[in-house]
């Protein structure tokens, strides 16, 4: 069913309050994906985006969304097709690094909820203008980091970030503190030597301790 900007903006929103940390995903063994899934939930973390960044990423979504308790989305949406592709394969909630007119298209047109990615005023306000207000910071730290962010909330204080980009441990708070952010999207809950070695229960102890994030 075809959804509206607005509507595919609230359902964000929603998925982003689920907790303070949204893991970022890139998932080389399908083997894995359940067990990790499954990590993350049980530390607290339910809403899992699944990047588009290894041949295996749409397989690890169709598992991962297996996974009771879970959220899964999908991250690196560049293209109507990608849009297409995830959806049929189990993901209710899309993250891009940017947006373009088309892939926004076809996520409304096919239903699929969007956190859009914006690095600057002017792109946040264009995704105002269309109606969207609830967006993603890309590259979060590149991008200027927690005082940047701070700087745009000020004039556009209606819109909403989930920051993705070089967050981690240390500087996580420096952006959930913010009245702007819902949460934050990090990778470092599922580092990869974890995940090749197997050891979930260090996967779930880290989920665990990011699920303890405030955001502000």
């Amino acid at each position: 069913m075809p959804i509206t900007p607005q509507e595919a903006s609230k359902q964000a929103r929603e998925l982003c309050s689920l907790a303070p940390i949204v893991p970022v995903l890139v998932v080389d063994d399908v083997a894995n994906a359940k067990p990790l899934a499954q990590a993350l939930i049980k530390g607290g973390l339910p809403a899992l985006e699944v990047t588009l960044r290894t041949p295996v990423a749409l397989d690890v979504i169709r598992e991962m969304s297996q996974v009771e308790g879970g959220v899964v989305g999908v991250g690196s949406l560049v293209t109507p097709a990608d849009v297409e592709a995830a959806v049929e394969a189990g993901a209710t909630f899309g993250v891009s690094p940017g947006a373009t007119p088309k892939l926004l298209d076809a996520a409304e047109a096919i239903g699929l909820p969007m956190l859009p990615g914006v690095a600057s005023a002017s792109e946040a306000m264009a995704l105002l203008e269309r109606g969207y207000d609830m967006l993603k910071f890309f590259p979060a730290e590149d991008a200027g980091g927690a005082p940047a962010l701070k700087s745009i909330g000020g004039p556009l204080a209606q819109i909403s970030f989930c920051p993705t980009g070089g967050v981690n441990p240390k500087n996580a708070m420096s952006y959930l503190s913010l009245p702007n952010v819902v949460c934050a999207g990090g990778s470092w809950v599922a580092p990869k030597d974890l995940v090749a070695a197997g050891d979930w229960a260090a996967i779930e102890a880290l989920a665990s301790e990011a699920s303890k994030f405030n955001a502000g």
